[in-house]
């Protein structure tokens, strides 16, 4: 078992529901990457948040309600270059900062969000 799958044994929900509350907060202040959104924000911070639970070890809720992440394809439909995967690199940086975690948890949340973030670059 990976890293990220233990962290929700070790910190809680709490903790990933701010995480994702405070990265759609980001969002909703940045115009390259609201524009990518619904006008309601509600949605998206409810499957960003049901969709770490799963990947941190926590309830498959996410996977019952939308079936398997399928990131990049689901991803597909919008032009991601290397500055919008750097806007919402951005985003989930401050959103990490306003959450308390161990710096081993941080650091492997970094990393998961870097590989992730530029994998779903799917244009120069």
């Amino acid at each position: 078992m990976n890293s990220l799958a233990l962290l929700y044994s070790r910190i809680g929900e709490k903790p990933i529901q701010d995480l994702a509350h405070h990265f759609y907060q980001q969002v909703a202040l940045k115009p390259s990457l609201r524009a990518l959104y619904p006008e309601d924000l509600v949605g998206a911070e409810r499957r960003l948040y049901l969709f770490l639970l799963q990947l941190f070890g926590g309830p498959v809720t996410y996977l019952e309600e939308r079936g398997h992440p399928r990131l990049r394809m689901r991803h597909m439909q919008w032009q991601i270059n290397p500055a919008m995967r750097d806007h919402w690199m951005n985003a989930m940086l401050l959103a990490l900062d306003k959450v308390a975690f161990a710096q081993e948890d941080r650091e492997a949340l970094m990393e998961y969000f870097t590989h992730a973030s530029n994998a779903m670059i799917n244009h120069d």
